[in-house]
Order: C-alpha cells, then structure tokens, then sequence
C-alpha cells in the first residue's frame, strides 16, 4: 500500500469548472493521489463543461481511505451530491476523526446535511448565508475561515488563499 496522501473530490453535473480544476491539480502538485467520487461513478460536466472523470462510485467511500475530502461548489452540484446517503455517511466520519473537509461555495450545503456544521464557523457563497444560519452554523463573511478540520471560502475568487488554508493541515 502506498504512504501517498489520499484525497477525494466528490462532485456532480454542474459544478463549478474553476472550484474543481484548479484545486484538482494543487492537491496533485502537492503530491496527494487524488480521487474523483460521483453518484455511480459516472463522469460529470461542469457548468462552462470542463469533465470531473470519477475514480469511483460515492457508494465506496470510506473515511478510513482518505486524507481529506473536498465539495466543490456551484449550486447544481453540492445540491444533488447532498441526497446521496453514501456521502452524507463519509462526510459524517471524515469529521469525526478530525479528517479535513474542505468545502467552498455552496460545497457547505453537503455539510448541512450531513449534519456537521452546528456551532461551527463557517463561511459559503452569500446565497446559502440563511442556510449555514439556520443549521445552527455561525457564518463569517471572511474569505476564509477554518474551524478545526473544516476550511470555507465563499468563491473561487479565493481559489489561492483557501487552497493555502487546507494544504497547511499537511506541513510536516
């Protein structure tokens, strides 16, 4: 078995090209082996129709696998990723070993239903501001915000920044 640190991307139709692209290849340069989870493993298209080619099925995901995990954002995506059981499951144990969970956008929405976002500061695209609020989650209007194992950022504006943040739970 290989000691290469594991991360996986898990998204679906329309999510957000450039919330996927970029940190698809940070999280590679910075010699992560990176997997790429859809709802039966099918390949999905971005919003502007760059391809996320998945590794696997949602329904193998294990958190005992895995180093981080990263939702990426744009409204379609996160909103349909968030009704797959096998995922909110994850998502649940990546937080309860502490595991980071990286998510930007509307990314958060998974976490909300997950149910791991009560108490914890957070940030998201500003349409899903009421959302984190009313699950309980104390949103900042930050470009960033790391709360334990969760890092946020509300736009891939901060594509640079946010990366910075998730990658630093890794420095030796």
């Amino acid at each position: 078995m290989s000691s290469k640190r594991k991360a996986v991307i898990i998204t679906g139709p329309g999510f957000q090209d450039e919330e996927y692209v970029y940190p698809y290849y940070r999280f590679q340069e910075a010699g992560f082996e990176v997997d790429v989870a859809t709802k039966d493993g099918t390949d999905v298209i971005g919003k502007y129709g760059v391809p996320a080619r998945a590794t696997m099925a949602t329904e193998q995901l294990n958190p005992e696998n895995y180093d981080l995990v990263y939702l990426p954002g744009g409204h379609e995506a996160p909103d349909r990723v968030r009704m797959d059981d096998h995922v909110l499951r994850f998502v649940r144990g990546m937080d309860e070993v502490k595991k980071p969970i990286a998510v930007i956008c509307h990314g958060p929405w998974i976490c909300i239903s997950a149910k791991i976002v009560k108490g914890r500061r957070i940030t998201g695209y500003q349409a899903i501001k009421d959302d984190l609020i009313n699950a309980g989650a104390i949103y900042e209007d930050k470009n960033v915000v790391e709360d334990g194992n969760i890092v946020s950022a509300p736009h891939y504006k901060h594509n640079g920044e946010f990366m910075r943040a998730v990658l630093k739970h890794f420095q030796d």
